[in-house]
Formats: structure tokens, sequence, C-alpha cells
């Protein structure tokens, strides 16, 4: 049965990275089509569909009584966007991912976003009254971004115009199977944890986490082939903070919830550990070259070890 609930972990997790990607596909569609400026669009538009794989499995998680298993997702995700996703992204590039001046500007406000989840949760528990500070913490900071949008000036060159209609259905059709998949996903999440007698706050960390970063991995890449590189750190940011801030807040307002006080301890903190090495990576030469991707990849590695160890070794639960 363990073999069967796995199996099935994979399939909904693999439906729920191809329908996220479907989204940012045809929702990119239409904002081209209305000419955002590539670091708004990325930021806001595309990254809100990026993270909606891990906002569904967290959202769901604490509707079904399990919301350590979306701390452990959202967390972990940002962890894994931060410094595995940017890592390869660098990798890939021919030139690192240059940053324009203009999106260091708010690195200071990143950086404060990402250590409100560790200031918050450092009692072992996250009220309804934490969930709303994160939330309009993280609309604030959106809002804010938006009326400094004037300062990214560079936009996509006009996309032939698809059919509207059709973009919207399988727009619609994909958050739908979307939100299925994800319901499934964190069923047989639980079910494998359970059988498998491991924490469900390890699964959401490692497992769920490592499979919704995928969209953005995804995106992100083929952005910088093309010579995007404002789209490929405003997809990766944006979904960071919203994970950060308002997803985790919605978690905390649907179910408030206590948990090992140990795993914020080292995941929050190597999620705003792994924002401070990018922001100053991002402030050397203005980019992240393919040394200090590297290096950011290195840092994933020693994460998951520490989680393993401390999950497994002494047996937090």
């Amino acid at each position: 049965m363990i073999i069967i609930n796995l199996i099935l972990f994979l399939v909904s997790l693999f439906i729920l990275i191809q329908c996220a990607e479907y989204a940012i596909k045809y929702s990119s569609r239409r904002a081209k089509i209305l000419r955002f400026p590539e670091f708004m669009l990325s930021f806001f538009i595309i990254a809100l569909i990026s993270v909606l794989p891990e906002a569904t499995v967290s959202i769901i998680s604490a509707f079904n009584g399990e919301p350590e298993m979306g701390l452990g997702t959202l967390l972990g995700s940002n962890v894994a966007d931060l410094t595995l996703v940017f890592g390869i992204v660098a990798l890939f590039s021919s030139r690192g991912i240059k940053v324009k001046s203009k999106i260091l500007r708010n690195d200071f406000y990143y950086l404060i976003l990402l250590l409100f989840p560790l200031i918050l949760g450092f009692d072992g528990r996250f009220s309804r009254i934490d969930g709303l500070i994160l939330v309009l913490l993280g609309l604030l900071f959106f809002v804010k971004t938006y009326f400094e949008s004037n300062k990214f000036h560079k936009q996509f060159s006009p996309a032939k115009r698809k059919p509207f209609l059709k973009s919207i259905l399988f727009l619609v059709l994909s958050l739908g199977i979307l939100l299925i998949s994800a319901f499934f996903t964190v069923r047989f999440a639980v079910n494998f944890a359970s059988e498998a007698k491991l924490p469900s706050m390890l699964i959401g960390i490692i497992i769920i986490a490592l499979g919704t970063c995928l969209p953005e991995l995804i995106f992100s890449i083929k952005a910088v082939k093309k010579n995007h590189d404002s789209l490929a750190l405003g997809d990766i940011l944006g979904t960071v903070i919203t994970d950060a801030t308002i997803i985790l807040g919605l978690v905390a307002l649907i179910s408030p919830f206590s948990y090992n006080p140990y795993n914020i301890y080292i995941t929050g903190t190597a999620m705003f550990l792994a924002g401070v090495f990018v922001i100053i990576f991002m402030r050397s030469e203005k980019s992240i070259n393919k040394w200090e991707g590297f290096l950011l990849i290195l840092f994933y590695i020693l994460f998951v070890f520490v989680e393993f160890f401390v999950n497994n070794v002494l047996g937090l639960k």
C-alpha cells in the first residue's frame, strides 16, 4: 500500500506541475497582449500563477487538518526557489542572471518580509493574528511595488492575438485540474508519510516543495535563454514573497496551528539566509554568475542534509 500511495502521490504532483505550467502559459499570453512591463508581468501575474501549486497544497492541507505540511511546503519551496532554482538558472544562462539596479531598490523589503515568518513563528505557533499580519504585509508590499511600476519600462514586443475565449477556457480548465490534483497530492502525501512513519513537515519541506517549484524553474530557464532576465527575477522573487506572507497567512487564518519550533528555526532561518545570499550576489556586479549559482545549489544540499538529520536522527515531529 505504501508503494501505491507513493506512485499516486507522484502522479498527482506531476499533473499539478503540468497544470501550473499551462496556467502560466495562458495567463502570460493575455498579459503580453496588454503589453505589461517584463518585471511587473512576472512579479505580479506569472508569480501569482506560479505560486498556485504550493498555495493550493498548503490551503487544502489546512482544511484537511495538516497545516504543518502547508508550512513545510511554503518555506521549503522558498528555500528551493532562492537556492536551487536561482542556482540552476544561473548555470543555464550564458552570462549569469543580470540584475537591473531598479530591481535592487526593494531588496531591503524582501529581507524584512522573509524575516517575519521566523519572528511570528518563533514560539512554535501561528495564530490568526499572525496570519492577518502576514497577509497585510504581503498586500502592502505588492501595492507599494505596483505604484513603483513606472520604474520598469521594458515591455514585450506585441504578441499575436490568439482566440481570447480559447485562452480563457484553457486557463480556467488548467486551474480547475490544478486544484483537484493539489487535493490528491496532499491526500496521498499524508498517507505515504503516515505509512512510512515520516513527519508530514518533512514531506512538505523536501518532496512537495521541490516539486512545486518546478514551474518557476522551467519558466525562468526559458526566460534567461531568451535574454529576459527580469522575467526570471520577477517570477522567483514574486513567488517567494507571496509564499512567505500571503499564502502562509491564509493557512494560519484558516487553521491556526502549533508545531515543533525547531522546524521554523531551521527552515525559516534557511529561507532568510538564502535571501541574504541572493541579495549579496545580486549586488555583486549586478548579476548572479555561475559560481554564485553553484554556491546556492550547495546551500540547498546542506539544507536538505540538515533537515533529514534533525527530523530522522533527532526524531522531531
